[in-house]
């Protein structure tokens, strides 16, 4: 979800293990040259999430790399199944009231941009959670504090060599 601290801790991550780190979001603002708000305002959520599976469809095999997906790539079956063949996936889990907190003064995120962010936040937490419970091989509290949450992801790393 967004506000999770998945760039945050995924660049961390890369770094200690020596991999290569990939926000999926910017690597798309870079491909395309426009940010996602204005892709979002051009083409809708749905032209979006067209790019983003490209995106992730290039990415997924290269190996070796830790990549921060947006929120919403698991919306998408194929992705789910691209993400969950390609490598360990980590659910950064947040409650909807942290996620908020993180996010309500960040204008670039256009599924906030609604009279009521919590309650979109808290949808949109309830329609994703089963998704990426579904794909995930693990799961860590976005709250447990950046340190814990990169020495958890590398223990599961480990367990699956």
């Amino acid at each position: 979800m967004m506000g999770a601290g998945k760039t945050t801790v995924g660049k961390r991550l890369a770094k200690a293990i020596g991999w290569q780190f990939v926000d999926l979001d910017q690597y798309i603002e870079n491909a395309t040259g426009v940010s996602v708000t204005t892709i979002f305002e051009i083409e809708g959520e749905a032209g979006f999430r067209q790019r983003e599976a490209q995106a992730l469809k290039q990415l997924a095999t290269a190996g070796k790399m830790v990549i921060a997906t947006g929120g919403g790539v698991v919306l998408d079956p194929i992705n789910r199944a691209r993400l969950g063949a390609s490598g360990i996936v980590v659910y950064l889990r947040a409650s909807p009231e942290l996620l908020y907190e993180r996010t309500r003064h960040d204008k670039s995120r256009p599924l906030l941009q609604v009279a009521d962010p919590l309650a979109r936040i808290a949808g949109l937490v309830e329609q994703r959670d089963p998704l990426y419970r579904e794909v995930a091989d693990t799961i860590i509290e976005a709250n447990a504090g950046l340190t814990n949450a990169v020495n958890a992801i590398d223990r599961a790393i480990s367990s699956h060599d």
